[in-house]
């Protein structure tokens, strides 16, 4: 197998680039790459890509569907970005692939599009690339290829859609019909855009749906497709386009701050086998032309973040995009998921509509903000922190307020209290049923742990955020409620709990997972744990308040989106909790310098009076946490 990247690419300018040497010639070669290597997957007419991989629930055709649409979305914006100028077999290969697919006889069709049917997101793709190519694609069609499309997309008139994001895959698409004179229901667009207006909570955050789950798809779905409904729209966007693009800017002013220096986005949330798609909106920032970054910021934040996946190995050898982060890693993803999920990556090919001479492709990049300095970024909207620090590069994100969008679900990906750049949660089955990492949890006596799944922020500002969790043991109806707070100082977070539980139970705390392809290493001390990759990224958990001395270290072998072996440290304390409560302080570093535990035991104090937690660190700064809760 060749080592990463799997692909030529063209030559690094390090004058009009000097971060990651990209240059738009590697977009359009990152492009071509992808869209040449779907060929051999093709049904014989073009209307599917049926990839390797493990399908989705929806079924081969419907995985076809996805894997033809979602790459004629990137097909849009590498056509439309050349003014039409690309080898004449990529727009051939799509033309005939819409022919075929809404030709209810061809033997390639389309599924028909139905009530909260999946392959509406598909539709909506398909819409949005017809409008981007239409001059090149959409009115060289014959009519009755016209008439088979809109055929095809009206089954979206009337049609009930999933309750979050899904409802915008109606609204592009019949804005869509609208705008070539097809039949079309104004009210599905209007109750579809007023529905998105309940989710908006400020600072350009948007829940994904009712409760508060918010993740990137505020990045490539909530904020994308409003916007791309405004291309398509134009003038008749009854003033909601200049409301869109505000929300847009707000969201970028903070949005490079979740980009480590080497490229890497935070590891969190759902559909994150999307990768780089997380970079649409800052090109979509330049495009609609909202955009608080400067044009070399975005292109640094954009190039970074792809160059890092090429780096390591996506596209693959063969130039497809796996399931996975990395490689494959299926236990990051969903059951709706199937091989052709991932090319909804190509929404960060829409820089590729600027033209060549904007100064987004023009002007020298400029650095991320955790190579400028130490970050701390309080975003109320969400309940999160965001700490970046310069010397290693890491950005973290501390979860004070986004739960999982099913409540009775502690997905990993949503559910735990830090996230970063350089580490993924636990996802495989095994490390799912024992929840140690990023967690503080109940232990009945036969070791089964709570879950945190309704996350309830009471504060985010400055350096600290603080949350509340009801937690409740497997079987049992009573639950009972652990207060957190968050402070971050330096390299650190010190996480201070007031932690109710049962007679009995026992106190666990968990924190970042290291992975690798190698077996990382682990040390222990009275009120430390600690484990170490073979590259130095390192996570320690210092107990600093309220633990016994038990500590441990949680190994997994595959279970992990960035290596086969992974291990977790935690805190435990085994003798039960007098009163019922306790108050549980401890400090976490992740970093990829060297951490003294004991040191950090020593000189870290924490003094504790009723509801008042007072740590003071060794440069002499005190900070007092206040339970808020009842």
């Amino acid at each position: 197998m060749l080592p990463a990247p799997h692909m030529a690419l063209p030559p690094t300018d390090r004058v009009r680039s000097p971060f990651t040497g990209w240059t738009r010639e590697h977009w359009e070669a990152l492009a071509d790459r992808q869209l040449e290597a779907l060929f051999p997957y093709a049904t014989p007419g073009f209307a599917q890509y049926r990839l390797p991989g493990r399908g989705s629930t929806s079924g081969v055709v419907a995985d076809g569907l996805e894997g033809f649409a979602r790459s004629f979305l990137l097909a849009s914006f590498r056509i439309a970005g050349a003014g039409g100028a690309v080898d004449p077999r990529l727009t051939e290969r799509y033309v005939r692939g819409l022919t075929t697919g809404s030709d209810r006889d061809s033997g390639e069709a389309w599924p028909e599009l139905t009530d909260c049917s999946p392959q509406m997101a598909e539709a909506a793709a398909i819409a949005l690339g017809l409008h981007e190519t239409r001059a090149w694609i959409w009115d060289r069609l014959p009519p009755q290829v016209q008439e088979q499309i809109v055929d095809w997309l009206w089954g979206f008139v009337g049609r009930r859609t999933v309750d979050d994001h899904g409802r915008l895959f109606q609204v592009v698409a019949e804005q869509f019909l609208a705008s070539v004179g097809a039949p079309y229901r104004q009210e599905d667009i209007e109750t579809g855009l007023d529905r998105i207006e309940d989710w908006y909570v400020g600072g350009g955050w948007y829940s994904d749906g009712d409760g508060r789950t918010f993740d990137y798809h505020n990045a490539w779905s909530l904020h994308l497709y409003p916007l791309l409904w405004c291309r398509i729209a134009g003038d008749n966007d009854g003033g909601r386009g200049q409301v869109y693009r505000r929300r847009l800017a707000e969201f970028l002013a903070s949005y490079p701050q979740f980009f480590g220096a080497d490229g890497a986005p935070v590891h969190h949330g759902r559909s994150l086998t999307y990768r780089f798609a997380a970079t649409a909106p800052v090109w979509l920032g330049a495009l609609a032309k909202c955009t608080p970054l400067a044009p070399g910021q975005t292109r640094r934040l954009a190039s970074g973040a792809v160059r890092h996946f090429v780096e390591r190995g996506v596209p693959d050898e063969r130039g497809l995009l796996p399931l996975g982060w990395y490689g494959t890693f299926l236990p990051s993803t969903g059951a709706l998921s199937g091989p052709g999920s991932p090319y909804w990556a190509g929404t960060a090919f829409l820089g590729l509509l600027l033209p060549a001479e904007h100064p987004v492709w023009r002007e020298r990049e400029q650095p991320l903000p955790v190579e400028v300095s130490d970050q701390y970024t309080a975003l109320p909207a969400p309940g999160w922190l965001l700490h970046g620090t310069l010397h290693d590069g890491i950005v973290r994100l501390v979860n004070h307020g986004s739960s999982p969008q099913d409540p009775a679900d502690d997905d990993p990906h949503a559910s735990r209290f830090g996230y970063s750049t350089a580490t993924a949660p636990e996802a495989g089955t095994h490390a799912r049923e024992r929840n140690v990492d990023g967690h503080l949890a109940l232990l009945a006596p036969d070791g089964t742990s709570s879950r945190r799944c309704r996350i309830r922020p009471l504060r985010c500002a400055g350096r600290m955020a603080a949350s509340r969790y009801d937690a409740q043991l497997p079987g049992e109806e009573d639950t009972f409620p652990v207060e957190t707070t968050s402070v971050l100082q330096g390299p650190w977070e010190v996480r201070v709990h007031r932690v109710h539980a049962p007679a009995g139970a026992a106190v666990r705390e968990g924190g970042y997972t290291v992975a690798d392809r190698n077996r990382p290493s682990a040390e222990r001390g009275a009120g430390w744990a600690l484990v170490r990759t073979a590259h130095g990224l390192t996570s320690a958990m210092v107990a600093l308040h309220g633990w016994d001395a038990d500590t441990g270290i949680a190994r997994e072998v595959e279970a992990n989106a960035f290596g086969a072996h992974s291990a977790t440290p935690y805190l435990r304390c085994g003798a039960g909790l007098p009163g019922g409560s306790g108050i549980f302080v401890t400090l976490l570093a992740l970093t990829r310098d060297t951490v003294h535990p004991q040191a950090l035991r020593e000189s870290v104090v924490c003094a504790v009076e009723g509801d008042e937690v007072r740590i003071t660190f060794p440069e002499g700064d005190t900070v007092v946490v206040r339970f808020l809760g009842g």
